[in-house]
């Protein structure tokens, strides 16, 4: 039966590669048939396993962050942003980066801004010589490391899903933590190395076109976000600090990312910063249902032990030092073809707290090396990310040449900045 749920997450992943259909309505099928057929179960018994929780959460944040996305005032923000960097145009690969970590860290989450940002970085890199695998490293790591921040959407998925392995809040806030700062740190050194390298054959030139001021809803969805944000990290941080005060302790434990974006979608709706029904349609439902569905899929798979035989047979049979290499490469290879939010980190963190307590390793360490490497291929062509960045090509630009350099150049750059930064994480850890 272990096989056979195994063999069914691989074969979703296939047929959802193949047809081009959510991978998420594969896998309630299989926890279905697997569910009730297999172990026994009672169809209500399957469906207690969709999780709620994870749910609720993306659909309450990514409905206030899209208030700022319809009115336009995200893209805004970003051309803002690349106007700044207008007298230091051979900084503009490093530009992209932060302006596409900004907007995602304010909630727009990775496929939102990697949608918008990506037609403007390859019209930009068109316009200013900049070499085009740049500027679409720039703007998909840029769209991760920002999505990866704590209150925005990967960073909150993050979190939810160890809270799901039995990983406290306090915990689960620490580790998503660490992975937004290595996430943030890796794509920074390898564009600052390609700055420096080319610094001098540099022949990059932008534009001097200030972009049209804020309108005033504009302005407070921006202000409304910041808000929101200050609450939900003011808290945990001073718990940390103050770990014996009683009033913070309570105040924290109160404070609820998932209500405290509802509320403030309210309050955007009653200051009308957005229509109703285009906020609701700018949710996405498809990462939703991909999550929720290899969610079911996997709660499957501990309730047959799968996660704890895996995580015993890494500990006894690999040595621990290759464990974390182990993990960033099975990552990588796993998110050349599917999401990382969807399908690589809904299979792998759960068997993080049993492997780190056989193996004696950090969980933070392994939360980290599971994301690190499912992100070093995220650029890939046959992905989400990589796909969208194919998709906001030139029209004059050779695509076939364009795919080969994603596959061949950015995604070995990736995956060799991963491990470097894996092998470093381990000598501080």
């Amino acid at each position: 039966m272990a096989a056979l749920m195994l063999i069914a997450l691989a074969v979703s992943i296939g047929l959802g590669y193949k047809t081009k259909i959510n991978i998420g309505f594969f896998t309630i099928a299989f926890a279905y048939l697997i569910g009730c057929f297999g172990m026994g179960l009672k169809p209500s018994e399957v469906i207690e396993l969709w999780p709620v929780k994870i749910f609720f959460i993306i659909l309450s944040v990514t409905l206030f962050y899209n208030f700022a996305l319809a009115n336009g005032a995200l893209e805004k923000l970003a051309s803002h942003l690349l106007y700044k960097c207008r007298k230091f145009p051979q900084f503009l690969p490093l530009a992209i980066f932060f302006a596409a970590t900004i907007i995602a860290g304010l909630g727009a989450g990775f496929y939102t801004v990697l949608a918008f940002m990506a037609p403007i970085t390859l019209l930009l890199c068109k316009k200013t010589n900049m070499n085009m695998i740049i500027g679409g490293m720039a703007a998909n790591y840029g769209a991760l490391a920002g999505a990866n921040f704590m209150t925005s959407q990967s960073g909150i998925i993050f979190r939810s899903l160890m809270e799901n392995t039995g990983v406290s809040s306090q915990s689960a806030f620490s580790y998503s933590s660490g992975i937004f700062i290595i996430t943030l740190i890796i794509p920074i050194v390898v564009l600052g190395i390609y700055i420096l390298w080319n610094r001098k054959s540099s022949s990059i030139a932008i534009e001097d076109q200030k972009p049209e001021p804020f309108d005033q809803k504009q302005k407070q969805s921006i202000f409304l976000i910041v808000l929101m944000m200050s609450i939900v990290l003011v808290f945990p941080i001073l718990h940390l600090v103050f770990p014996d005060a009683q009033t913070i302790s309570f105040l924290n434990s109160k404070i609820d990312i998932a209500f405290l974006a509802i509320t403030f979608s309210l309050i955007s709706l009653l200051m009308k910063l957005a229509d109703e029904k285009k906020v609701v349609a700018l949710v996405p439902w498809g990462t939703l249902i991909m999550i929720c569905g290899v969610g079911m899929l996997i709660a499957l798979g501990v309730k047959l032990g799968i996660i704890t035989t895996l995580s015993e047979w890494l500990a006894h049979n690999v040595p621990v030092w290759v464990i974390p290499v182990l993990l960033c490469l099975i990552s990588a290879i796993m998110s050349v073809f599917s999401s990382t939010l969807g399908v690589v980190a809904p299979t792998l963190f759960p068997i993080v707290p049993a492997l780190a307590l056989s193996s004696g390793l950090n969980p933070l360490m392994l939360f980290i090396c599971i994301v690190v490497g499912a992100q070093s291929t995220a650029i890939s062509p046959f992905s989400s990310g990589g796909s969208l960045i194919m998709a906001s090509a030139p029209a004059d630009i050779d695509k076939t040449k364009f795919f080969n350099q994603l596959l061949f150049k950015a995604i070995p750059v990736g995956v060799i900045a991963a491990l470097i930064a894996i092998f470093a994480l381990k000598i501080v850890m």
